[in-house]
C-alpha cells in the first residue's frame, strides 16, 4: 500500500514518504529540483492530456487519424537530426526489462548492445520498486552494484567496457506519481523518473560520454515531443550540461504518433537519435484509438503479427522516415523466453524469433529488441550476417509509399475459443502479479508486460461491446456469440484452471478478476489498465 507522505522541511510545498532509506537518493537538492520540474511543466502536461481526450472523442465520433495538413512543410522539408554519439551508433541488439538489482546486473552483463532499464511497462510503480531501481542504476553507473540471491549466488558487474550501454525509460505522460505531491498535486511519473535519474547520474554519465540516454514512451503528437524537449533543455541548464547532451529515442507505439513521425523527429532534432517500433503498445493503441470503428476490429492477438498490412506499413514508414532524417530505425520486441522442458517447442519458438529478426534486418531496421538474454546470440547472429556496418541508414527505402489507408488497413483473422480464453487468463495473471509488485511476468513462454496485457484487455472489451448501440455481436470461430455471458463463464472458470499453478501474485487473483470484470463490463473503455490498478498498490 502507499507510503505515508510528510511535508518536506527543506523544499516548501513538496510531500513525499519520510524514510531514512531514501535520504541519500532524494536529498534536499533533489527535492527542490523535482518540485521545480513539476511547477514549470505540469500545466503543459495537463494541456497535452486534455488534447488527447479531445482527439479521442473525435475518433469515437467517426473521424480517423491522418497526416496533418498544418505540418506538411516539416514532412516535405530537407532537414536531418543531430548526429548520434559513438555509444549509440551500433544498437543491433537491445535488451529490456525492469530495474531491480539482479535484472540490472544481468542485463548490463548480457552481451546486448544496449539495455533499456524500464520504469514503465515492466515495473509496478510501488515506492519501493522505484527507489530500489533508482538506487540500483546509480550504483551500476558507479560500478558498485552487486546482488546476492536467496540461494547465495553472487551477481556482480563485468568491467565497464564489457557492459551494455544504459538507456532509461521513464513512465509516460499519462501516469501520476502519487508518492510525491507538489503544492497538493501529484507529480508526473515521467518527470519524477527522468528528473531523479538525471539529478543522480547526469554529470557522471556525461563525463563518460554516456548520455544520459532515454527512451520516451507513448507519445501521441509532436506537441508532446516538444514538451519533452523543453523538459530536457531545462534539466540540462539546471545541471550545467551542454544543450543536447541528453539523447533520446522515441517509441512509436501509438497510432496517432505513426502519422507524426517526421514531426516528432523535428521537435527533438537536437537530441533524438532514433525511433522504435514499439509494436505491442502500437497494437494496443490501434484497438483503443479505433474502438468505436466496427470495421477495424482485430482478430485474436496471436494472429496480429508484423505481416498484417497495417503493421507492415507502419514498420516500413518508420524505417524510411528515420533514414531520411539520419536517425536509427529500431525494430520490435521478441517476447519469447526459453522453453526448457520441451526441445521441439523451444526450437519452433526460436525459429519464429529468427524469422522475425530476419524480416527486420532485411527491411532496413538498424537494431532490435529481445526480452530474454538467451535470445541475444540469435538476434546478433541474424543482424551480424545481414548488417556488417554499425547501422544501415544508407537504405533509404525510397520506394515505400504509405498512405492513411495503409496505416489503418483492417486485419484478416479469427477469434477462436482458445484465443478468447487466453486473453482472459493473461489479463488476470498479469494484473495479479502487477498488483503484487511484479510488472514483468512469464506466461506460457512469453514475457508479458503492461503492453501485451493491454492488447488482451482491450480486445476483450472491443469484442464484447461490438454489438452495443444496436450492432451485430461478434462470434467466435465456432459460431459462439461473444457476449457478457461468455466472458462471465470464462472468468468464473478461471480460478479452477489456475489452481495449483505456481504464479506470481497468486494471492491477488480474486482482486484481479474483480477489476478485469469491472473494466470489461463498462460501457466506456478505460484508457490504461494501470490507472485504476495504481490506486490499489
Amino acid at each position: 500500500m502507499s507510503a505515508v507522505l510528510k511535508p518536506s522541511p527543506i523544499a516548501p510545498g513538496i510531500q513525499l514518504p519520510d524514510s531514512a532509506a531514501t535520504a541519500d537518493l532524494i536529498d534536499d537538492g533533489a527535492q527542490a529540483f523535482l518540485a521545480g520540474l513539476h511547477r514549470r511543466f505540469e500545466p503543459e502536461r495537463q494541456a497535452r492530456l486534455a488534447a488527447r481526450r479531445r482527439r479521442q472523442a473525435e475518433f469515437d465520433a467517426g473521424a480517423l487519424p491522418d497526416f496533418r495538413e498544418d505540418t506538411r512543410a516539416i514532412r516535405d522539408g530537407d532537414w536531418r537530426v543531430a548526429p548520434a554519439p559513438e555509444a549509440l551508433q551500433d544498437r543491433r541488439v537491445e535488451i529490456t526489462g525492469p530495474v531491480d538489482p539482479k535484472m540490472v546486473i544481468n542485463a548490463l552483463n548480457s552481451g546486448a548492445s544496449c539495455y533499456m532499464a524500464d520504469f514503465e511497462d515492466s515495473t509496478t510503480p510501488t515506492w519501493e520498486n522505484l527507489v530500489t531501481g533508482q538506487r540500483a542504476l546509480r550504483e551500476a553507473i558507479e560500478g558498485a552494484l552487486a546482488f546476492t540471491g536467496d540461494n547465495g549466488k553472487r551477481y556482480e558487474l563485468r568491467p565497464e567496457d564489457e557492459r551494455a550501454v544504459l538507456i532509461v525509460r521513464p513512465r509516460g505522460w499519462h501516469l501520476d506519481e502519487k508518492h510525491v505531491l507538489v503544492d497538493g498535486e501529484r507529480m508526473s511519473g515521467a518527470l519524477f523518473d527522468l528528473g531523479l535519474y538525471a539529478w543522480l547520474n547526469a554529470k557522471a554519465l556525461a563525463a563518460k560520454d554516456r548520455g544520459p540516454y532515454f527512451y520516451l514512451p507513448k507519445l501521441q503528437s509532436m506537441e508532446e515531443a516538444a514538451l519533452w524537449n523543453a523538459v530536457l533543455s531545462h534539466v540540462e541548464r539546471e545541471l550545467g550540461l551542454p544543450q543536447g547532451q541528453m539523447k533520446v529515442t522515441v517509441l512509436i507505439e501509438t497510432l496517432p504518433a505513426a502519422f507524426e513521425m517526421d514531426e516528432i523527429l523535428h521537435a527533438l532534432r537536437e537530441r533524438i537519435v532514433g525511433l522504435n517500433c514499439g509494436r505491442w503498445d502500437y497494437i494496443f493503441s490501434y484497438i483503443k484509438t479505433l474502438r468505436a470503428h466496427r470495421d477495424r476490429v482485430l482478430p485474436e492477438r496471436g494472429q496480429v503479427t508484423m505481416v498484417q498490412p497495417f503493421l507492415k506499413a507502419y514498420s516500413e514508414l518508420l524505417i524510411q522516415t528515420c533514414h531520411r532524417r539520419g536517425a536509427h530505425a529500431m525494430g520490435g520486441m521478441a517476447a519469447q523466453i526459453p522453453i526448457n522442458n520441451d526441445a521441439e517447442a523451444n526450437e519452433q519458438a526460436l525459429a519464429r524469433v529468427r524469422a522475425d529478426k530476419l524480416r527486420e534486418v532485411t527491411a532496413g531496421h538498424d537494431g532490435t529488441w529481445v526480452a530474454h538474454p538467451a535470445l541475444i546470440p540469435l538476434a546478433r547472429e541474424v543482424f551480424d550476417e545481414r548488417m556488417p556496418s554499425k547501422h544501415q541508414q544508407h537504405l533509404g527505402r525510397e520506394e515505400v509509399i504509405v498512405t492513411q489507408r495503409d496505416l489503418l488497413a483492417p486485419s484478416l483473422g479469427t477469434i477462436t475459443r482458445i484465443g478468447f480464453e487466453s486473453n482472459v487468463e493473461v489479463c488476470v495473471r498479469y494484473l495479479a502479479a502487477w498488483l503484487d509488485g511484479n510488472g514483468c511476468v512469464p506466461i506460457h513462454w512469453l514475457m508479458e508486460d503492461a503492453a501485451t496485457a493491454e492488447i488482451a484487455r482491450t480486445q476483450l472489451w472491443q469484442w464484447l461491446h461490438a454489438g452495443d448501440k444496436g450492432g451485430t455481436p461478434l462470434h467466435l470461430h465456432d459460431g459462439t456469440v461473444i457476449d457478457e455471458a461468455l466472458f462471465d463463464r470464462v472468468l468464473l472458470n478461471l480460478p479452477s484452471r489456475l489452481a495449483g499453478q505456481p504464479m506470481p501474485g497468486a494471492a491477488r487473483v480474486q482482486e484481479a478478476i474483480a477489476l478485469l470484470e469491472e473494466l470489461t463490463h463498462r460501457r466506456t473503455l478505460e484508457d490504461f489498465l494501470t490507472l485504476p490498478a495504481y490506486e490499489r498498490i
